[in-house]
């Protein structure tokens, strides 16, 4: 469903397709996008602590 709900939104636009897609699954690819900006946060936060 979320391949089919990804091309229907690439050939269309159609914004509940992309709202579908995300609801199956674009939101594991977000969170991992995420990820970097994190770890960045998080060790910022160490650097910190060691001044």
């Amino acid at each position: 469903m979320r391949d089919f709900s990804w091309k229907y939104f690439a050939m269309t636009g159609d914004v509940d397709a992309y709202l579908l897609y995300r609801e199956y699954g674009g939101k594991a690819m977000t969170e991992a996008a995420a990820a970097p900006e994190m770890a960045a946060a998080e060790e910022m936060g160490n650097y910190e602590e060691n001044e």
